[in-house]
């Protein structure tokens, strides 16, 4: 069955040469497609989770009592959200990468001890962070003062009242506007590639140098791919949305 299905795209290549499938009837072009998938899902799980910790634990030091801890978050937003993330990109990697320890595994070569694959999840985690951090401010600021004074009349501390109260509710109002914001961080994941991540669109082009012919191929491979995670991650959103619904809070009744 294997070998028919190599011979089909084989078969292909020879009849339309501008459609060279060559990743699935060349074993070296398919390793090259199965690493850089593996990078996009890894760093494309990796910016999600951390953007969304750093949105959670911005959204509190917003409304905390020290002018300092607030001044802090308020110029991390307005540095991350007003410049591109692509120049964010090469600021961690080229710039603050030269201040970065290194060690050497071999006893020679010096290596960095963030790689450019830490990098760009710092850097890529950062960016969508800042907006996360507004996105779950929107959302507290939707709980009803009440509800809040309530827990504090019941002896809950700030952080009791943050964490166990508060923050439940506000998360439902958010997740509209969460979802969107992850499928944009899903698709600026590809600006890895300026700085060497091996990450598909990456891969691909070295496909496509490779082999002209194979252009047209990688490009379609690349849409497919991730039309395939935005789906997952918006179907997965939107079932959490529906399961987490409560009357009076969100978008869903």
């Amino acid at each position: 069955m294997l070998d028919l299905f190599r011979e089909f795209f084989l078969q292909l290549a020879e009849d339309h040469p501008r459609w060279n499938f060559i990743f699935f009837h060349e074993e070296r072009s398919w390793n090259r497609i199965v690493e850089g998938l593996y990078y996009t899902v890894m760093l494309s799980v990796a910016c999600v989770v951390f953007s969304v910790i750093i949105g959670i634990v911005g959204a509190w030091a917003q409304g905390s009592p020290s002018r300092v801890l607030r001044a802090i978050v308020q110029g991390y937003i307005q540095f991350f959200r007003n410049t591109p993330p692509f120049v964010q990109l090469l600021f961690f990697y080229f710039a603050l990468g030269q201040f970065t320890p290194t060690y050497s595994p071999d006893g020679w070569l010096q290596q960095p001890i963030i790689s450019n694959v830490g990098w760009a999840i710092i850097s890529l985690s950062f960016f969508a962070g800042a907006f996360n951090v507004e996105i779950f401010r929107a959302g507290i600021e939707a709980v009803p003062e009440s509800t809040r004074e309530a827990s504090e009349s019941l002896g809950f501390s700030r952080l009791q009242t943050y964490t166990e109260v508060v923050f439940p509710l506000a998360f439902r109002v958010c997740l509209p506007s969460l979802n969107n914001n992850l499928v944009n961080l899903i698709k600026t994941t590809t600006q890895a590639f300026a700085i060497a991540v091996p990450e598909l669109l990456y891969q691909a082009v070295t496909i496509w140098n490779d082999f002209p012919s194979a252009q047209y191929p990688t490009m379609l491979l690349l849409f497919v791919v991730y039309i395939g995670l935005v789906g997952v991650l918006v179907l997965g959103m939107n079932r959490w949305e529906r399961a987490l619904s409560i009357p009076g809070y969100g978008t869903r009744a």
